[in-house]
């Protein structure tokens, strides 16, 4: 088995449609395929065959920094295959390793079925617009269609900060500037720093981890920037919370005040398997009007959400319930499917 191809077993994760593939020791490669996760028809791995497959992938660089800290990201480019961010990791003492597989060809808002607000966001000139979700939810590939809507139509500079860096966009009428934390700069708040000298009309933060990311990021969006961030939160309100959070309560009123003026909207998403095969985004959208400034600044974001289900009509704000529900009338889910993944499953009518 240890003579197995990688590259080969790559390339058929990529021929099925599977999102990831994962190598573990003391059982067969796995792919995961819509949201589910099925062994693919090979032999039952060890340790040693994983370490060999995944060492032929990586440098010696690398080789010694997984070695030092039994942990590895990197972003993956097999010419005539695909782009893959890869995480090699250890379990019980061996070698494990998990592969996602990003798509080279960057889908348009349309291709997602996206709703057509966002690309009414994407047109601002400065704030802050954040896509939340677990991992897995869709969240990069909703930030590049995103950033893709603006390379087709703006003349602009988007500087990105990843780590590591997924989509790969070409310059069509915008220029990118792609960042990989650990090879182009050393952490997400030192690359944040030194962005406002590099004359960016747009920042994409990958992942807003820290206190020092989110105030960075909170500053770029007061002082004329677009920014589009990330965090793994499950509800537009629960977002607004983690970020202040993050801070000490004698900061809170200062960030909730930032916040009230820079935040444009917060996207939470999930990704659920369709009827029929498939998975489909539900999203709730949170677009800040001056309702809801005014509840961030008064530290009332407990009241957000019914200001959201009041909100709609034009501002294209919706609950997750309202997703959830407009796709059980269309057909696309089970009724299974929407009480698994619904944040207030009492309000569904099913």
């Amino acid at each position: 088995m240890a003579s197995f191809d990688i590259k080969k077993l790559l390339q058929s994760v990529v021929t099925h449609g599977a999102s990831d593939l994962h190598l573990v020791s003391r059982t067969e490669p796995q792919i995961r395929l819509d949201g589910r996760l099925k062994p693919v028809n090979l032999p039952i791995l060890t340790g040693d065959d994983i370490e060999e497959m995944c060492y032929s992938l990586i440098t010696e660089k690398q080789k010694q920094a997984f070695e030092e800290h039994d942990e590895l990201d990197f972003a993956l480019l097999l010419p005539g295959i695909g782009r893959f961010r890869a995480n090699y990791y250890r379990t019980l003492g061996d070698m494990a390793a998990a592969f996602r597989i990003i798509p080279i060809d960057i889908p348009s808002l349309d291709d997602l079925g996206a709703p057509q607000v966002y690309k009414k966001l994407v047109k601002r000139e400065k704030g802050l617009i954040l896509v939340t979700g677990p991992t897995g939810s869709g969240k990069s590939t909703t930030l590049a269609a995103m950033l893709n809507e603006i390379n087709q139509t703006e003349q602009k500079h988007v500087v990105t900060v990843e780590d590591p860096v997924e989509f790969i966009h070409q310059n069509k009428k915008s220029v990118f500037s792609h960042r990989g934390v650990g090879e182009d700069t050393k952490s997400f708040a030192i690359a944040l720093k030194y962005a406002m000298r590099q004359d960016p009309d747009i920042i994409l933060i990958g992942e807003m981890r820290d206190k020092e990311t989110i105030e960075a990021a909170l500053t770029a969006a007061e002082t004329g920037h677009l920014v589009f961030g990330t965090l793994h939160t499950s509800s537009a309100a629960g977002t607004i919370n983690r970020i202040i959070d993050v801070f000490s309560g004698d900061e809170q009123p200062q960030i909730r005040a930032m916040l009230s003026t820079s935040l444009i909207a917060v996207i939470a998403q999930s990704l659920l398997p369709k009827l029929g095969g498939g998975r489909i985004a539900a999203s709730e959208i949170l677009i800040t009007n001056h309702a809801i400034a005014n509840l961030i600044r008064e530290d009332k974001v407990h009241q957000i959400y019914s200001q959201m289900q009041l909100g709609q009509g034009d501002t294209g704000m919706q609950t997750q319930t309202q997703a959830l529900q407009k796709y059980l009338s269309q057909g696309l889910i089970s009724r299974d499917v929407a009480l698994q993944f619904a944040n207030k499953p009492n309000e569904l009518k099913v």
